[in-house]
């Protein structure tokens, strides 16, 4: 079975209880194997990196993407939690929000939409993009070294 140093196995462990305890063994695998991996981080990607490749399984491990139930805010909370305990103390929080988009489009896209394109729009003129907008949340923490955030 897989083991990591203490340190990190308490942090992934607080994501344990938003998975299934059936699954909780391929997410820890997809994870370390996230972390190590350089270059695309597919699924098969991530098993090869992994040493296992040649398991007789691996489409369990693609399921816990597209099958499995678990929820992508509670992790996301979770996440936002440890980075907030880690990397504030005691200061005002400091985020920044930004929205991109992705070029998409197709019958079974259902989020797509028609949005404005900020890097084709100016003031004058007004460019609309199909697609998925994606919006990214960033927390802003103070470097010892810098002078800003």
């Amino acid at each position: 079975m897989l083991t990591l140093p203490r340190k990190h196995d308490t942090l992934i462990a607080a994501f344990a209880p938003i998975f299934g305890r059936r699954i909780w063994p391929q997410v820890l695998v997809l994870v370390v194997g996230a972390v190590l991996a350089a270059g695309n981080r597919t699924v098969t990607s991530l098993l090869r990196i992994m040493g296992m490749n040649d398991d007789e399984h691996f489409q369990n491990y693609h399921r816990v993407l597209n099958r499995a139930v678990w929820s992508s805010l509670a992790v996301s909370r979770v996440l936002l939690g440890l980075l907030v305990g880690a990397f504030t103390s005691g200061e005002p929080i400091v985020v920044a929000i930004d929205d991109t988009i992705e070029r998409r489009r197709g019958a079974k896209i259902r989020a797509k939409g028609i949005y404005r394109d900020p890097v084709r729009s100016s003031q004058g003129h007004f460019v609309k993009a199909n697609g998925l907008r994606w919006l990214s949340l960033t927390l802003l923490v103070p470097i010892p070294w810098a002078k800003r955030v």
